[in-house]
């Protein structure tokens, strides 16, 4: 369990557990697919961490569900592929993840890591690649499940609320916790002013969470 401040606005916060000081694992490379249905400000943390040599792992594709998300521009900057998946061409949430699971396939992906995916998937998904899902939440999980987790934390008036990395289970936001990273809420938050704070964290955790998984993942 690590205390430091946020290097955005130097918000106290504390991670738990420990992000280990070398999250690079021997060995080949991770291969990833990330989901992302809007900016993408997690797929370009983990990105510079692949690059900055902190986590040894390779984006093979970036698989996005809303033509207008801004994680595409970050793809093409970091010279990753990224394939459009618009949930509304489809009948059901099954067929769409069913051509998610094939294009992962395609582009030989190992682990998912859902970042701002903003659709329940299903066990078509989760089946495909079993318990190598992961999944990046606003909230101090199992508190404030599901959508807009920073608003119903300002309504619930609670003092600290963070981000969860976790493993995808079919039951929403409710797999085996990776990592989490809580911070204060203070009194004049905002739900923009909250998140912009959330999202320091979630920088942090996701890479850490990657790695954690990769660890972990013999054991399970």
């Amino acid at each position: 369990m690590t205390l430091n401040n946020a290097s955005a606005d130097s918000t106290p916060s504390l991670i738990s557990p420990s992000i280990p000081s070398n999250l690079f694992i021997q060995g080949e490379p991770l291969k990833l697919g990330i989901m992302a249905s809007g900016s993408g400000t997690n797929f370009e943390a983990i990105a510079q961490a692949i690059a900055d040599k902190q986590l040894n792992a390779q984006v093979q594709v970036v698989i996005y569900n809303n033509p207008e998300a801004k994680v595409v521009a970050r793809a093409q900057r970091w010279g990753v592929p990224a394939v459009l998946i618009n949930h509304r061409n489809f009948k059901s949430r099954e067929d769409c993840d069913a051509q998610i699971v094939e294009t992962l396939r395609q582009h030989q992906v190992e682990w998912v890591v859902m970042v701002g995916w903003m659709r329940v998937v299903t066990p078509t998904l989760l089946d495909a690649f079993a318990k190598r899902v992961i999944n990046i939440h606003p909230s101090l999980l199992p508190s404030f499940k599901g959508v807009h987790g920073v608003e119903q934390a300002l309504a619930a008036g609670v003092q600290i609320t963070g981000c969860t990395v976790h493993i995808a289970v079919p039951e929403v936001d409710s797999g085996p916790i990776l990592i989490q990273a809580a911070i204060p809420v203070f009194p004049d938050d905002t739900p923009e002013t909250l998140h912009s704070r959330i999202q320091v964290q979630e920088h942090k955790i996701i890479v850490a969470g990657i790695a954690l998984a990769a660890a972990q993942s013999a054991d399970w």
